[in-house]
């Protein structure tokens, strides 16, 4: 399997993955990695050893541009990037695949199109899309099947897994309810991917309406499948809360747990070298619309 090389675009306010993402491949320097403005960052990949559970083997991250220079050579210096470009146009010819590492969806049709247009396979990160027409946009500029990957990691996460459900101890599942901090824009889509893997016969969407809650910061929908389950899921703005989803069945019901952000950023971030090289299918693209769908859900009359 050809080793890839790779370039990443960042970087949106709030989000580290170009930090991150680039260090699962690149390895860190620790003395500029303890800068990181996201401490979670270092406190997760310090626990990891290396190079056995980073993924060097597969590719790595050659090329850096975000909007900031000094952000650039920070990040550069702190996940061993070798390369700052001026114009993200300039990875072009230089590059076998981009991570687009920035999660301002109306953004992404901007930084995607120059690699769009020149065939290069491309990881839009979460969420693809706030509205189904804007994701439609960027699957019609793909020059083939499977150029564009996308997901949130935490549909890889292996505490939302499948095989971690207590079938037994819950019986069939009845309903859902979802509960993550931070902005519904930027981070409902952590909880609908995850709750979409684990129910695979759920039917198809029938409803989705906006919770009639009056406040700024608490946001959310609730989702009905043709299968009769039910889903709720809610954001909490900057209230404090964990992130939780909890499956209710017949005969109980089971709470989920976030915990291993390495695990799952790495097994993302694997499915999409998988896809590149044609070794793994990619995320079917009803699966992504169906997640859209319910993101937009929230401006539903």
């Amino acid at each position: 399997m050809k080793k890839l090389k790779l370039g990443v675009i960042g970087m949106s306010d709030g989000n580290g993955h170009p930090y991150s993402w680039s260090a699962i491949f690149n390895g860190f320097n620790s003395e500029y990695m303890k800068d990181c403005p996201f401490s979670v960052i270092p406190d997760y990949l310090g626990k990891e050893k290396y190079p056995e559970n980073f993924l060097g083997h597969l590719a790595q991250v050659t090329h850096l541009w975000t909007q900031d220079l000094e952000i650039s050579n920070h990040i550069a210096k702190a996940s061993n990037i070798p390369n700052v470009v001026d114009y993200i146009e300039e990875m072009i010819g230089q590059v076998d695949a981009v991570l687009l590492a920035r999660d301002d969806a109306e953004n992404h049709f901007k930084y995607a199109y120059p690699f769009l247009k020149e065939g290069l396979p491309i990881f839009i990160d979460k969420p693809f899309a706030l509205k189904t027409e804007d994701a439609e946009e960027l699957w019609n500029f793909m020059k083939y099947e499977n150029q564009i990957f996308t997901c949130s990691a935490l549909q890889f996460a292996e505490e939302f897994q499948k095989d971690k459900l207590a079938t037994k101890l819950i019986g069939e599942v009845r309903a859902v309810w979802a509960t993550i901090p931070k902005s519904w824009d930027k981070y409902a889509v952590h909880l609908i991917e995850p709750v979409l893997n684990l129910l695979p016969d759920r039917g198809e969407l029938i409803t989705v309406l906006p919770l009639l809650i009056k406040t700024d910061q608490i946001k959310g929908v609730q989702v009905e499948w043709s299968s009769g389950i039910i889903a709720q899921f809610q954001t909490t703005g900057s209230l404090p809360a964990p992130l939780t989803i909890r499956i209710q069945g017949n005969k109980g019901y089971q709470d989920l747990h976030f915990q291993n952000s390495f695990f799952a950023f790495r097994e993302s971030l694997k499915r999409f070298i998988e896809v590149v090289n044609g070794s793994k299918p990619n995320i079917p693209r009803a699966f992504t619309r169906e997640m859209v769908e319910i993101l937009e859900g929230i401006d539903n009359a």
